[in-house]
């Protein structure tokens, strides 16, 4: 269940997280609907432009530089991304995870819904109905990145997926965090 901590965009995928990680400034918050269902919002700022963000979330290049070792989009299906935790893994096999993007503004934003999880995967039935959302922000020399899952049932498995993403989310933060990071100088190791 570790692995799939990077799942959740990454993409897909364990204790609840605090409110902030100190250590990269990510905010999360949580806000239950009208309907009874969760939305779970993680926010930070990442040093890079809109662009350089954009390519990191929207490519399989992308996401192999911060997320997953292997990642594919879809031959028959280009809205359709594909990765996987083991680099070993060839499109379809049953780890695999598959992401359909339903929403992209370039630089702007990217909704997603995950349409395959590897197999064995807690909750999937709940996991199935989340949507994600990946917003940029230019904010000077950085961009504000915020990520909202919204749609967890009210339910138990629901719940138990809100507490693994709390921590999943924010991880998915804090390694585009970290892509962008500037290299410190001999000075300041």
């Amino acid at each position: 269940m570790r692995s799939l901590c990077h799942f959740a965009c990454a993409l897909l995928l364990a204790a609840a997280a605090p409110a902030a990680t100190a250590a990269h400034d990510i905010s999360t918050s949580e806000k239950i609907e009208a309907d009874g269902t969760t939305t779970l919002t993680h926010e930070a700022l990442v040093d890079a432009k809109p662009a350089e963000l954009w390519q990191a979330i929207s490519t399989a290049e992308g996401w192999m530089k911060w997320a997953v070792p292997v990642a594919w989009h879809s031959p028959s299906d280009p809205d359709v991304l594909e990765t996987s935790y083991d680099a070993n893994d060839k499109p379809g096999s049953p780890n695999t995870i598959q992401q359909r993007f339903l929403v992209r503004l370039p630089e702007r934003l990217l909704a997603f819904r995950t349409i395959k999880a590897p197999e064995g995967f807690p909750n999937w039935d709940a996991y199935s109905r989340v949507t994600s959302i990946f917003e940029l922000e230019p904010a000077g020399q950085q961009t504000r990145l915020r990520l909202t899952s919204t749609g967890y049932p009210d339910s138990e498995a629901g719940r138990q997926l809100v507490r693994f993403f709390e921590q999943g989310n924010a991880q998915t933060l804090a390694q585009l965090q970290t892509l962008f990071r500037p290299s410190p100088t001999p000075a300041e190791e």
